[in-house]
């Protein structure tokens, strides 16, 4: 029996209206309450009414298919959370939450996937299996709601597992996938410089915070520079820095935020020691003190060879060869880390790059847009997937 891969041009348009909505009305991690009640609403609209909280403010309903018997069972994640960012993209639908911005394209994910799952509803004779469509918070900040999904047990009788994330290096309509690791693990890491006070014009009676803390970020970088493999990937980066509250005062307080992300376990823990032993032999150094705390992030995506040959060729047959490209990792994070650790998955991105209608800029950049002609594509190849998942494309 034909499956209906098509999404009509009413449902294209219910799709672009959502995501709109959606970027419009933007919330950061573990505060997605409104999020998670339109979500609801437009599940329900649809028809779909067992529809249950999971992860906080996350959601999630079980699709069975009516075309046969099968106790085959896949995910498919989209993660609905925003960033601390101020929007200066000129989209008509801008931000109106302050500081608030989907610039990392989750406004698009759970658009493409609440199409996906309303399709599926209306065509459940045209599969066997059931398909479990995962609305999950807090992708951005801890506490990560991948790690909530899999300790409420939402991935224990799943198959597989299936994500998708728009990519602004890819051209629109394209999308990417690759077998393997396909992101980095991220560790989150705070550290408190304290020294004592001094007027500024006699520093030596004092221990000067700011110059201690100046002196670990730049050391901090040789880790990467001077020790690790270059064919090992590791970013070490110093995001956040903060002390200091007078022209004429040496700062006695300094605080420090970064990330470690890494490809492999043992360059992961490797990492995360040599940069404890530094900012504390710095401290000890320049008669500081320093208090150091770690928050083990999300492990690497890695993507299941299988799912990965599925992804590819379902891009292919729908939308012409070539559509699947050669797609190198990221050195971004994301919690579906948590997924493909637990269950086989596949994680795919998906091509938003359009120049002449400026969709250039990077993830999390307050210019961030999105070709949304790629949308179709993407919610058009969840449904595809998710099916051939099941049990046909494997």
């Amino acid at each position: 029996m034909p499956r209906p891969d098509t999404l009509s041009p009413g449902q294209i348009k219910h799709m672009l209206e959502v995501r709109r909505h959606l970027h419009a009305h933007p919330e950061l991690s573990n505060q997605e309450r409104r999020t998670q009640a339109y979500l609801r609403g437009q599940l329900e609209t649809g028809g779909l009414t067992a529809v249950r909280d999971v992860a906080g403010f996350g959601l999630a309903v079980d699709i069975e298919g009516t075309a046969g018997l099968s106790n085959r069972k896949v995910a498919v994640r989209a993660d609905i959370d925003a960033l601390p960012i101020e929007e200066h993209s000129g989209v008509a639908f801008s931000s109106t939450a302050k500081g608030v911005m989907h610039a990392c394209g989750h406004d698009a994910h759970a658009a493409m996937v609440l199409a996906a799952a309303m399709h599926l509803h209306r065509h459940r004779e045209t599969f066997t299996g059931t398909v479990r469509f995962i609305f999950q918070p807090a992708e951005e900040a801890e506490p990560l709601g991948g790690r909530r999904i899999v300790e409420e047990g939402l991935l224990d009788d799943i198959d597989a597992a299936i994500g998708i994330h728009v990519d602004p290096y890819t051209q629109a309509g394209k999308i990417a996938v690759a077998q393997g690791p396909f992101t980095l693990a991220s560790d989150i890491f705070d550290a408190v410089i304290r020294g004592s006070s001094a007027h500024a014009a006699k520093p030596e009676e004092g221990v000067d915070a700011i110059a201690v803390a100046c002196a670990m970020v730049s050391e901090l970088q040789k880790i990467v520079s001077r020790e690790r493999d270059a064919y090992d990937p590791l970013v070490i980066s110093v995001t956040s820095i903060e002390g200091g509250s007078s022209y004429n005062v040496v700062a006695d307080t300094v605080r420090l935020k970064g990330t470690i992300r890494s490809g492999s376990p043992a360059t992961r823990l490797r990492a995360r020691e040599r940069v404890q032993d530094i900012l504390k032999g710095l401290a000890l150094a320049h008669r500081a003190t320093v208090e150091f705390s770690l928050v083990e992030g999300e492990p690497p995506v890695v993507n299941d060879p299988a799912l990965a040959r599925v992804v590819a060729l379902a891009a292919d047959t729908m939308f012409g060869a070539g559509t699947a490209v050669a797609a190198a990792g990221w050195t971004a994070a994301d919690d579906f880390g948590f997924y493909s650790e637990k269950r086989p998955s596949v994680y795919f991105r998906l091509g938003i790059r359009n120049e002449a209608e400026g969709c250039i800029y990077p993830l999390h950049h307050p210019q961030f847009k999105i070709d949304e002609t790629a949308l179709r594509v993407g919610a058009e190849l969840v449904v595809k997937i998710a099916c051939d998942a099941l049990g046909e494309g494997l």
